[in-house]
């Protein structure tokens, strides 16, 4: 087993409908940990990177009914 952790951004604020989903989520076939940030807009995803890629986590959360998607990168600047 190969854990593996990544943090992916929930489309919508977390609420008690998010919240049921998640519990269920917990039974998807590789996933370890779901964990929501203290902010409500990400999540902290533990898997079985033998099992899953990070596409099938993001693929696998999405039928469960939770709107995430991978972070964004952010801007950074070209060095002169």
């Amino acid at each position: 087993m190969s854990k593996t952790e990544m943090r992916l951004e929930l489309l919508r604020p977390l609420d008690e409908v998010l919240a049921a989903r998640m519990v269920r989520a917990h039974s998807i076939y590789g996933l370890l940990r779901l964990a929501p940030e203290a902010s409500g807009q990400a999540l902290r995803v533990t898997f079985d990177a033998t099992r899953l890629t990070e596409q099938d986590v993001v693929s696998a959360l999405r039928r469960a009914g939770l709107p995430v998607s991978l972070p964004r990168p952010s801007a950074v600047p070209n060095p002169a």
